[in-house]
């Protein structure tokens, strides 16, 4: 599909990150193949249908789905290989409030205990260092730095955003223990690609719990943990907004009941 490899060549030169370039080319693969459209024509309305059809995806999914296709049909336009963008007017989709959903002890241990190196490598550093999929399969082993406190670890998140996170010794040892470079080699630019590290995790954790739920663990533990200082687990997660982070940390059972006797009383 001539027209995708070329739209993927100028998010590259835009120098997009390369967990949004993967995703714009899964999204677009995945609806020329469900739809047996060319790029163009295509109406409005068959991409309106084509959401439609999509009932595997969540609302956020669903949106991310929506801008992709605005995004290359935007690009086609532009670069004069389509006259109209059909997608400029697709209706928007207004996200749910998302809700806190820290993995279940159980499952982290259960994780930690894979017998696979490699994936216990990955799990340790979803739960000791709340990474995105996207963080983890680019992390080097000269991104652990010392300072005068201990040790941190230098963290390429999205829209090339980097931050520096803290880490425990257990998290210190086990990338000193790996060959130089990346610890997770493959062809994605010399390391894994995000989805395979989703997947592997995903394989080491109970049915039903993901990746993602290690890190909204590891945000919920930050600020019940670490003084429930909002900002500072925004910062540790690399959010841009505090809003996001609020998703991410669970209030304790106990505050919410104290919160509503005091209210009621």
């Amino acid at each position: 599909m001539e027209p995708l490899s070329a739209y993927l060549g100028w998010l590259r030169g835009l120098r997009r990150a390369e967990g949004t370039i993967y995703q714009h080319s899964y999204h677009l693969r995945r609806f020329a193949r469900d739809t047996q459209h060319e790029p163009w024509p295509v109406t409005l309305e068959q991409l309106v249908a084509y959401l439609a059809t999509r009932d595997d995806l969540g609302a956020s999914a669903r949106r991310t789905l929506r801008q992709v296709l605005r995004g290359f049909y935007a690009w086609g336009q532009v670069v004069g290989r389509w006259d109209e963008n059909p997608a400029r007017h697709m209706p928007s989709i207004t996200p749910k409030r998302g809700v806190p959903r820290p993995a279940p002890e159980h499952s982290v241990k259960l994780g930690l205990r894979s017998p696979a190196e490699r994936t216990r490598l990955m799990v340790l550093l979803a739960v000791r260092a709340g990474l995105r999929c996207v963080e983890i399969c680019q992390v080097r082993t000269d991104d652990l730095v010392e300072d005068l406190v201990g040790y941190s670890l230098i963290v390429r998140g999205k829209g090339e955003r980097m931050r520096m996170v803290p880490v425990p010794l257990e998290v210190v040892h086990a990338i000193q223990a790996q060959p130089g470079g990346y610890l997770f080699p493959g062809q994605i630019h010399g390391h894994l690609s995000a989805g395979r590290v989703s997947e592997l995790i995903s394989d080491a954790l109970p049915p039903g719990v993901t990746a993602h739920q290690l890190r909204h663990r590891y945000g919920t533990r930050a600020y019940q943990l670490g003084g429930r200082d909002i900002a500072a687990v925004q910062q540790l997660l690399g959010h841009a907004y505090m809003t996001t982070t609020q998703i991410y940390v669970q209030v304790e059972d106990e505050a919410v009941r104290r919160a509503a006797l005091a209210a009621a009383g």
